[in-house]
C-alpha cells in the first residue's frame, strides 16, 4: 500500500498548536515535535469505528493495548515484561514530572544531560529540585553525554535519560548505556529513561536498546517511558506507558499520580493499539521519507558557512549550531526571516535552534530557501 507523505494538509486554520503559533504571519512552523503527515489509515479507521459506537463512558482496562505492547517489546528487543509493570499515562511529560516527585525529596537533586528536551528541565524546576547537567559533546559526528562526576554533590537521586536523544538525535550504543548504568550504580541513582522516539531510527546501522534490558539491576532501578505518539503522529491523543519492573518504585510512582493525573482517553487507547498493531508498513514508509528529508537538510545546512548540523541517527529533529552566525538569539533572527524554530535556549544552549523536518518535501524546500536567505542577509 502506498502512503502519500507529500500530501499537503492545511493545519494553519485547524486546532494545531504548531500552526497556530504564528497566526497569519508568513512563518513556517518547524518547532514542536509533531509532523504534518496524516496518521496511518489503520489508526483513523479504528477511531472512526469506535466513534460510531456512540457511547463514550468510562473505559475499562485496555487489554488490547497491553497485549500489543508486551508482544512488541518482546519481538523488537527480546524484553519480556509483565502486564503489572505497565502504568498507563496521558503523556510522557507527566511521566517525567511524576518521576521527579516520586523519587526525589526536598533537598535532593536530579541529573540530566544538556541540551535536553525542555520538560526534563522544567520537571525539576516545578518540583523545586535542583538539577546537575551532564553536557552533551561532539565525538566525531555524534553527540554523546559526558559522565564526568566533578559537579556531583552527593544529594542526587534521579538520573533522567533520553534515548534516542532529543534534540541531538543520538541513539546510544550498548557500551554507552552500560557506562550510564555504571554511573547510576556509582551514585545510587534511580533512572528515568524517556524512549518515546525509539521507533524513529533513521541511520541503518543503529539499534535501539532499552536501558532496562541491560541487566536485572538496570531493570530494578528504572522507569521507562514509551508511546506511539511521535512515531505515528498521534501526540494530540496522548496515550503513553511507564514500564516499572520494581514493585516498590511502581507503587511510589502510582501513589504520587493518584488523584492528580487522569486516566487515558478511550479514543487515545484505541489509536495507540491500532498504531502498534497495524501501522508498521506506514511507519516504514515514513522513515524512508524522513531519512530523505534529513539527508537533504544536513547537506544544505552544512553548505552554509555560518551553520553546522550533524545527521541525527533518529527522530525528525535537527540540532543546528548557529554560533558562527553572530546574532544574539538565532531563533528570533530566523523567525524574522520566516522560520519558526524551537529556541536552543529552551534546551539549554541559545547558540542552537531545533528544526523539525517532519514535514512535506515542499515545506522543507521552502524552509531551506529561507534559511539560505537568512544566512546571506548577515553578509
Amino acid at each position: 500500500m502506498a502512503f502519500d507523505f507529500d500530501q499537503w494538509i492545511d493545519r494553519r486554520h485547524s486546532d494545531s498548536l504548531k500552526w497556530h503559533k504564528y497566526g497569519d504571519r508568513d512563518v513556517l512552523p518547524l518547532w514542536v515535535a509533531d509532523t504534518d503527515f496524516r496518521s496511518p489509515p489503520a489508526v483513523i479507521e479504528a477511531i472512526k469505528k469506535r466513534a460510531d459506537h456512540g457511547v463514550f463512558g468510562y473505559g475499562a482496562a485496555p487489554d488490547g493495548l497491553i497485549d500489543i505492547t508486551i508482544s512488541r517489546l518482546a519481538q523488537r528487543y527480546n524484553w519480556h515484561i509483565q502486564p503489572d509493570w505497565l502504568v498507563l499515562l496521558p503523556g510522557v511529560v507527566c511521566g517525567l514530572n511524576l518521576s521527579v516527585r516520586a523519587f526525589t525529596e526536598s533537598g535532593q537533586s536530579t541529573v540530566a544531560p544538556t541540551p535536553i528536551y525542555p520538560p526534563f528541565r522544567t520537571a525539576a524546576q516545578l518540583a523545586e529540585r535542583t538539577q546537575v547537567n551532564l553536557p552533551m559533546h561532539l565525538q566525531g559526528d555524534r553527540w554523546v553525554m559526558d559522565l564526568n562526576t566533578s559537579t556531583m554533590q552527593g544529594n542526587e537521586r534521579l538520573l533522567m535519560l533520553c534515548n534516542p536523544h532529543n534534540p541531538c538525535g543520538t541513539v546510544y550504543r550498548r557500551d554507552e548505556l552500560e557506562a550510564q548504568l555504571a554511573f547510576a550504580q556509582q551514585h545510587d541513582l534511580i533512572v528515568c529513561s524517556d524512549e518515546i522516539h525509539c521507533d524513529l531510527l533513521l541511520s541503518p546501522d543503529v539499534h535501539h536498546i532499552p536501558f532496562a534490558t541491560l541487566s536485572e539491576d538496570a531493570a530494578q532501578r528504572s522507569i521507562t517511558l514509551i508511546s506511539p505518539s511521535k512515531s505515528f503522529n498521534i501526540a494530540g491523543l496522548g496515550a503513553s506507558l511507564a514500564i516499572i519492573p520494581n514493585r516498590e518504585l511502581r507503587q511510589r510512582f502510582k501513589q504520587v499520580r493518584e488523584g492528580i493525573v487522569p486516566g487515558v482517553d478511550i479514543l487515545a487507547l484505541v489509536a495507540a493499539e491500532a498504531a502498534w498493531r497495524d501501522g508498521e508498513a506506514w511507519l516504514t514508509a515514513q522513515l524512508d521519507y524522513l531519512r530523505a528529508n534529513r539527508d537533504r537538510l544536513v547537506a544544505q545546512v552544512n553548505a552554509l558557512p555560518a551553520l553546522r548540523m550533524t545527521a541525527p541517527e533518529a527522530t525528525y529533529l535537527g540540532w543546528i549550531d548557529a554560533s558562527r552566525l553572530a546574532v544574539d538569539t538565532p531563533a528570533l533572527y530566523f523567525e524574522q526571516h520566516g522560520l519558526g524554530f524551537s529556541p536552543g535556549g529552551d534546551f539549554g544552549d541559545d547558540r542552537f535552534v531545533r528544526f523539525n523536518f517532519g514535514c512535506t518535501r515542499v515545506t522543507l524546500e521552502q524552509a531551506v530557501t529561507r534559511l539560505q536567505h537568512a544566512v546571506a542577509a548577515r553578509g
